[in-house]
């Protein structure tokens, strides 16, 4: 049956944040992609506007047409590759949050949700990527940035890099009843929604800390790059800012942003005592010199390192998990307090 183009339009009016519209075309994964992003922020369901008679054409296109692509490469896409990084970092930043009480998060955790937050944005439309080779790349960087969150950004670029060089268009596969689509798509939505729901609703107050600790790490990775640190909080403001235009106030003054400003407080207030637990874990006092800490480092890892007390392995594993987090924590530069809202201000 031909899909319509005022039909499309108005399902991407009214559930377009959730995918429906591109379920109505048979886009499954690039639906699938909306439900977990909520439109990509947004910003991709707005976006999309202007894209929707090329998709309503190409779901439409004969299957003779369609077959004609296998086998080619598809041109490159600059936009397809930054959001295979944005989506790969937005899947372990949920990873972290949710499954970093996991043994060898790191490891087989991490790895595999970037993996396939970057495989997602890969499959949109008729392309995909090769699944082996993309994995690969993401399970090979990990040990480079073992027990750090940072690692998600490597991986995620790694990832992308390999899922881009292994493009390939889809082979056509014959059409499925809306039942198993949606069965399948409800599989899918649960594995990525079911485990933060469950540290969500189960242990609330980790969850919490877990999330104030991830956005600080995410935050921190920008300490020495402060106009992309300042594009970044603007972008994580972008959603507040839309919100008050619709509900008819233009006016964008500091009092605009006291629930940002709130939620930035929590933040370093995680951060704050993040730092107090790791100078304790390094026995080192808060006034030790940055070679004071990194030689403290190095003896503790030398003591805990797993390789070394194969007799008590998750122990080891541990304390060697707590002291790689409590150097890193101690080696991030410190933001002054009230540097966003001053930032702001100017």
């Amino acid at each position: 049956m031909a899909k319509g183009l005022l039909v499309t339009y108005a399902l991407w009016a009214v559930g377009g944040p959730a995918g429906l519209h591109h379920l109505y075309l048979g886009r499954d994964t690039h639906a699938l992609l909306w439900m977990l992003t909520l439109g990509g922020g947004g910003l991709g369901w707005l976006w999309e506007f202007w894209k929707l008679p090329s998709f309503v054409a190409q779901a439409n296109r004969p299957q003779r047409q369609r077959q004609s692509s296998v086998g080619r490469t598809p041109p490159l896409s600059f936009i397809r590759f930054v959001a295979q990084v944005i989506v790969g970092i937005y899947f372990g930043l949920v990873a972290l949050i949710s499954l970093s009480f996991m043994a060898n998060f790191y490891i087989v955790g991490l790895p595999l949700a970037v993996g396939l937050g970057v495989l997602l944005v890969a499959a949109v439309g008729n392309q995909t990527s090769d699944f082996k080779n993309t994995l690969g790349a993401a399970f090979l960087i990990s040990p480079i940035f073992y027990g750090r969150p940072v690692a998600i950004l490597p991986i995620s670029l790694a990832a992308s890099i390999t899922a881009q060089k292994h493009r390939r268009y889809k082979t056509s596969v014959g059409s499925e009843t809306l039942s198993v689509r949606l069965y399948r798509l409800g599989l899918a939505y649960l594995a990525f929604t079911g485990p933060l729901a469950y540290s969500t609703f189960c242990n609330t107050a980790a969850t919490l800390s877990y999330v104030a600790e991830t956005l600080g790490s995410f935050l921190s990775w920008f300490s020495f790059f402060p106009l992309l640190g300042r594009i970044t909080e603007s972008v994580f403001l972008l959603p507040y800012r839309i919100w008050r235009l619709l509900v008819g106030d233009p006016g964008f003054s500091n009092n605009s942003f006291r629930e940002w400003e709130k939620l930035y407080e929590f933040v370093n207030s995680f951060q704050d005592e993040k730092r107090q637990l790791a100078y304790q874990v390094l026995s080192v006092s808060e006034g030790a010199t940055n070679e004071e800490i990194h030689r403290r480092y190095r003896e503790l890892v030398k003591i805990w390192h797993p390789d070394h007390n194969r007799h008590q392995t998750e122990e080891a594993q541990r304390h060697f998990l707590e002291i790689q987090a409590a150097y890193e924590a101690l080696s991030q530069p410190r933001k002054p307090k009230g540097s966003w809202r001053s930032s702001q201000q100017h």
